[in-house]
């Protein structure tokens, strides 16, 4: 006859040191950008992990569309409608979701594309659009600035992480990144990498993750990103794209007590792409 009692025994211990490794339950996380792509999929696990989860976009349509998708699910989250480039509208928003029981978790992921780079000539730095070239930096710099300063200000609570999106374009140089895009997110690490110091000993920890290429619902309608596919897969060392739900399990990592050490890094999640020489820029 088997013995089943210490099997169910170490099946239950095993579940309880997991649960409480990488507990996120009754944690009040805000996501940027949430409405959709990698914003959505990080708000999904952590809502899926038991945290409460607001997520924050410019646009009120996307944010509707997001609750009722999870909703049907059976997962619920809060939605906020902010401009993160609105540092004082952002500031309020932060300020009416500490209330509700404290913030403890930010996301600063919302961002935009600069288009092409150098690869094609309308990408090249004598080509730069001005224009866009501050609506990028308004929004993936001074934005994700805004978002890192709303949420120091806001977490109170003795437990803090705050998690900015990078790129691997903003780590290493890419011909197929813009040249807003990749400025952007370089100077993303460097504002996380001095407030981590600043805040470390608020016990609030800040890190950067830097994504290499995603399926998005955005990018596939997208003919140009598409077109680019193959090109893009050359600078991953696993030669593929990344799927959503490979976000996952970082997401809820470095929200989690698992990352109570990590602050101040930059963590690739890119399939090997910062390991990868970039394609060459065509005469």
């Amino acid at each position: 006859m088997t013995d089943t009692t210490t099997t169910t025994t170490s099946e239950t211990a095993r579940l309880d040191y997991l649960g409480a490794t990488f507990d996120v339950r009754g944690l009040n996380v805000v996501v940027t950008g949430g409405g959709s792509g990698l914003g959505l999929r990080m708000s999904t696990a952590l809502a899926r992990a038991g945290a409460q989860v607001t997520l924050v976009d410019r646009e009120a349509d996307r944010l509707d569309a997001a609750q009722q998708q999870l909703a049907a699910q059976g997962i619920i989250v809060d939605t906020a409608a902010a401009d993160i480039t609105d540092a004082d509208e952002l500031d309020g928003v932060f300020a009416q979701i500490a209330a509700r029981g404290g913030l403890h978790v930010v996301f600063a992921n919302a961002g935009i594309s600069a288009g092409i780079g150098p690869r094609l000539k309308s990408g090249r730095i004598t080509a730069i659009d001005h224009e866009r070239w501050g609506q990028v930096l308004d929004v993936n710099l001074t934005g994700t600035m805004n978002t890192i300063a709303s949420a120091a200000r806001h977490m109170t609570t003795g437990y803090g992480r705050i998690i900015a999106t990078s790129s691997v374009g903003g780590i290493r140089a890419d011909p197929l990144v813009g040249y807003a895009y990749a400025a952007s997110k370089a100077g993303v690490v460097g504002i996380v990498r001095n407030a981590a110091l600043e805040l470390a000993p608020r016990n609030i920890l800040v890190n950067a993750i830097a994504p290499g290429l995603f399926e998005t619902n955005i990018r596939k309608a997208n003919p140009i990103a598409q077109a680019m596919t193959a090109d893009f897969e050359k600078v991953s060392a696993l030669k593929r794209s990344g799927q959503l739900t490979e976000l996952e399990g970082l997401a809820v990592f470095l929200a989690s007590p698992a990352s109570s050490f990590v602050t101040g890094a930059v963590i690739s999640i890119d399939g090997g792409g910062a390991l990868v020489g970039p394609n060459d820029v065509e005469a």
